[in-house]
């Protein structure tokens, strides 16, 4: 299977505080997010992040990558630097195109207002909003506050304007 997610923000103090997440403190954050994507990403299967993977040191973010399941791939936030870049994906980029289920999508970690295949069906999945963007047709917000503290498959995306995505602290 292939899944989306963004904005994890590991070892970040300021995301309890920025984005009001359900979390007593960053380790119990931490904890969450890393089980809560172990929970729902085999080993085979492959993960786009779309930006702000973590803040530490470069050791700290390569033991956090390999804790998670699945191929992982990149795509470059305003958060990541360097050290983040080279903790272990199987790819980094700024932004990607890719086919999914049959859908182009295309991938970077801010929302677009318009995107190559825009007319054609082609859908746009970014993070940075944090859940806060009112969404554009065909645009979705693939973070994990958008979507309960977890990474998520193209159908759940989807099926996310039907039924009303909502993060749950009791998912965390």
């Amino acid at each position: 299977m292939i899944f989306f997610t963004s904005d994890t923000h590991f070892n970040d103090p300021r995301i309890l505080r920025i984005d009001r997440r359900p979390f007593p403190d960053l380790a119990r954050h931490d904890e969450a997010l890393t089980a809560e994507w172990n929970r729902v990403v085999g080993e085979g299967d492959e993960v786009w992040h779309l930006g702000d993977f973590a803040k530490g040191t470069a050791a700290s973010k390569r033991e956090r990558l390999a804790a998670l399941h699945g191929t992982k791939h990149l795509v470059i936030g305003n958060n990541d630097d360097a050290e983040t870049e080279a903790a272990g994906w199987a790819s980094v980029q700024s932004y990607a195109e890719i086919t999914v289920d049959e859908r182009r999508l295309v991938l970077c970690h801010y929302a677009f207002r318009t995107w190559n295949g825009m007319g054609k069906g082609a859908l746009d999945l970014h993070g940075h909003s944090h859940a806060r963007l009112k969404p554009m047709t065909r645009q979705h917000d693939v973070g994990v506050d958008a979507f309960p503290f977890r990474p998520v498959t193209l159908a759940e995306i989807l099926a996310s304007r039907t039924r009303g995505a909502g993060r749950t602290p009791a998912d965390a």
